[in-house]
């Protein structure tokens, strides 16, 4: 398989979920209820390309929990805790560290932490098969703790990313052999030396948050019909998955899985 996991942590959204961090004018409607289904879908989707899928349980005393990317970067041999830039979700890495510490899959992964002053959300960390890790320095992530992820992966090429994105993949996703997919007006090609883009326009930027399922297969929010043109183009097959009620929450595809990385 050329993508470059086989397993995924995911985490469904409690009934806390609509009073999660947004800025999205529509997190007020919220449906939890749809929520849980689209979920569901995403999941069912996973597995159906052959990705191991492992549910935790809901976290009610944290909305944000369900974005499952966030709190650490998960590594078959080594795993980063990372510190959260949204200080309502800090203690959620806590509770992820004793559940990982159970888990058969995670038994040969040696966990690593950024400490204060550093933040680092999982968001911000974009993974290439070139031993490449490209961390958006945003709100969310912070010099401090981008020098710290290098001095814990002293065998990748961390490069820096500044962005005023949420997190870095928002506004871009990697792929598969040297491709990735980019808005080039939310992040600039010009930061990613040596790789191949595929280019969304601004209006489809939502689409750049999307997730390699391998064999040429993308993972895409529904309803963006000239990102799946330029997938088609560029020799992938689109796979798409409603997520409206995520869009909401300021998430999107790769935010509610938690991959666990075969490189690292």
């Amino acid at each position: 398989m050329d993508r470059l996991f086989d397993s995924v942590l995911v985490r469904p959204p409690s009934a806390s979920y609509e009073y999660c961090v947004s800025s999205n004018p529509d997190k007020n409607s919220i449906d939890i209820h749809l929520a849980k289904t689209q979920h569901q879908s995403y999941v069912s989707i996973l597995r159906e390309n052959n990705i191991k899928v492992l549910e935790l349980p809901s976290y009610e005393n944290y909305p944000d929990s369900v974005f499952m990317q966030d709190p650490a970067v998960l590594g078959l041999r080594r795993s980063i805790i990372g510190r959260f830039g949204e200080i309502s979700r800090r203690g959620e890495d806590l509770k992820l560290v004793s559940e990982l510490r159970e888990l058969e899959m995670m038994k040969d992964s040696t966990l690593l932490h950024i400490e204060s002053p550093g933040t680092l959300e999982g968001g911000d960390v974009m993974i290439t098969d070139q031993k490449q890790l490209f961390v958006g320095q945003s709100s969310r992530t912070n010099s401090s703790g981008i020098l710290q992820l290098q001095g814990l992966h002293p065998d990748m090429q961390v490069i820096t990313v500044k962005i005023d994105l949420l997190h870095l993949l928002c506004g871009c996703s990697y792929l598969n052999q040297s491709t990735m997919i980019i808005t080039p007006e939310l992040v600039s090609p010009q930061n990613f030396p040596g790789l191949k883009y595929v280019k969304l326009n601004r209006e489809d930027a939502y689409a750049s948050d999307a997730l390699y399922l391998g064999s040429w297969r993308v993972l895409i929010p529904s309803g963006f019909p000239n990102a799946s043109k330029k997938l088609k183009e560029a020799g992938y097959t689109p796979v798409e998955v409603d997520v409206s009620e995520f869009h909401k929450g300021d998430g999107g595809v790769t935010c509610l899985c938690s991959p666990i990385y075969n490189i690292l």
